[in-house]
């Protein structure tokens, strides 16, 4: 029973090599006959004119750059979208703090010495954020009174 387990998985194992194999065959196949392409095009930019090499040389650098500035406005509205989605949450948390800060001034003095938990619970949950903050100009003694405390 063992013998015959293991001469299945060797069975699998050598059809699956073998379909790996063949894949790699195809692959390699298509490779060479683009390759082959890429030689006659590049043979045939060889006997034309000077003018006309220079031509298809611009032509391929303009495809390039073509494709390279699709990549980058892909990352860019990436980076924009996060951008939204970073400030929808400063503005989230920034509106937290303020009500935090309201039903301070509003409780007792004595239940006031659970703050400082509860702003570390606040400043825990805004460690993810790093870099430049934007703020209102009014909000700025605001801001620095937190930064103090």
């Amino acid at each position: 029973p063992v013998l015959r387990l293991l001469e299945a998985q060797l069975q699998d194992q050598r059809r699956e090599h073998e379909e790996e194999i063949e894949a790699l065959k195809n692959q390699m196949d298509l490779m060479q006959e683009e390759l082959e392409k890429q030689q006659q095009a590049f043979l045939q930019a060889l006997q034309l004119s000077p003018e006309v090499q220079v031509e298809f040389g611009l032509q391929q650098e303009i495809t390039r750059l073509t494709n390279e500035n699709l990549d980058l406005k892909e990352v860019l509205e990436k980076f924009e979208k996060n951008e939204k989605k970073l400030k929808k949450q400063l503005k989230i948390y920034m509106k937290k703090v303020q009500d935090f800060e309201a039903s301070q001034t509003t409780l007792p003095v004595e239940t006031r010495p659970h703050e400082r938990n509860m702003q570390v619970a606040v400043q825990r949950k805004e460690k993810d954020f790093q870099g430049m903050l934007e703020y209102y100009k009014e909000d700025e003694p605001l801001l620095i009174q937190n930064l103090i405390t």
